[in-house]
């Protein structure tokens, strides 16, 4: 008799899943390294990144924090075999939507720096959030997390 339960997930998942908790550690990294260094976080900045981070509000950091820490969290969910996981994953592509939106809708940025190099991986980071809520929603309908 099968034991009641969940199904046992392919080990593509865990390997996805361990791919995702990486991509979330760095996310809250590089967060942390923004909040101690500023526009610096990255490298040496040009007074144009130095200016722009200068002007954001207070709140784009916690929206930062918020997108990058639920994207981290739900990974851990997906270990953890948890349906949590789409919730923070929807929490962490609801707060990347307004973070980037906001930067976009009010700087110059594209602009100066051009639609690839400015947009270039704000897209990747949607396109990696949108696949995690997918994810998640299929471990669901499968059992494998739940």
């Amino acid at each position: 008799m099968k034991a009641i339960g969940r199904a046992k997930a392919p080990a593509w998942f865990w390997l996805v899943a361990v791919l995702l908790a990486l991509w979330g550690a760095m996310g809250v990294f590089a967060c942390i390294q923004q909040f101690r260094l500023g526009a610096d976080a990255m490298g040496p900045a040009d007074d144009y990144y130095r200016a722009l981070y200068a002007g954001l509000p207070a709140w784009y950091n916690i929206v930062y924090a918020v997108a990058v820490g639920a994207g981290f969290v739900g990974s851990v969910a997906l270990f953890l075999r948890s349906r949590l996981a789409k919730l923070l994953f929807i929490v962490s592509l609801i707060a990347v939507i307004v973070q980037f939106g906001w930067l976009f809708a009010t700087t110059d940025m594209v602009a100066v720096r051009g639609f690839a190099v400015a947009a270039g991986f704000p897209i990747f980071i949607v396109v990696v959030a949108v696949f995690q809520i997918w994810l998640a929603g299929l471990a669901i309908r499968r059992g494998w997390i739940g």
